[in-house]
């Protein structure tokens, strides 16, 4: 009897042994798994940060200059005694625009390329890092404008800045047509994302300061 309960001991101490072993096993192997995927979504991650082309960041670049003198011209309303209204429109298109250029700016240093910074005084508009071509945008004022609405209060402002902020978007509307006519450009994921979404928010903007500057001309 000592000898068959010494046989079953040995049994068992070799199935736990051998369980204990196969669970080892497969927690590894899933742990390893797991680090394969890991490695995986972020070799794909710099693969896709990998596909743009020079128009991407000449657009990137220059929208970043473009945006900002529409900020310029937006933050001119509150002391220019802009309608409420107006006021209204200017602080959206602060908000959105800023956000806009923090993403484009990060897209290009994630990117390894050149990042404009925006330095405004009154209605000069610097852009040191991105070369001059930004300030020659499509839609952007003269510096001759930007004293214009400057200068301008109450109904008058209301109407320089609606006029000015339709040819403004208008340029910016004809950057991202620009863009999506280029071969190769637009396959970013993100930099399609910023332009499709500056196109369809400006397009949007441009249809509703039509109508606020009719009503302010009639």
């Amino acid at each position: 009897m000592s000898l068959v309960a010494t046989f079953f001991v040995f049994l068992t101490l070799s199935a736990c042994s051998t369980s204990s072993n196969t669970m080892s096993n497969e927690a590894g192997d899933s742990a390893t798994s797991n680090e394969n995927l890991e490695q995986l979504f972020w070799d794909r991650l710099e693969e896709a940060k990998s596909k743009f082309t020079q128009a991407d960041v000449d657009f990137m670049t220059g929208m970043i200059g473009h945006h900002a003198q529409a900020l310029i011209m937006s933050e001119m309303a509150p002391k220019n005694g802009a309608s409420s209204e107006i006021q209204v429109l200017t602080a959206r298109i602060i908000n959105a625009q800023k956000d806009e250029i923090a993403t484009m700016q990060n897209w290009l240093k994630e990117r390894g390329q050149t990042v404009p910074e925006v330095h405004i005084d009154g209605t000069m508009l610097m852009i040191h890092g991105g070369g001059d071509h930004s300030m020659h945008m499509p839609g952007m004022l003269t510096q001759e404008q930007l004293d214009e609405l400057r200068d301008a209060r109450g109904l008058e402002y209301d109407k320089l800045f609606l006029k000015y902020m339709i040819q403004h978007h208008q340029g910016a509307v004809g950057m991202v047509k620009t863009l999506f006519e280029t071969d190769g450009a637009g396959q970013d994921e993100l930099a399609f994302k910023v332009a499709n979404d500056i196109q369809v928010d400006q397009l949007t903007e441009i249809a509703r300061m039509e109508l606020m500057l009719k009503a302010r001309t009639n």
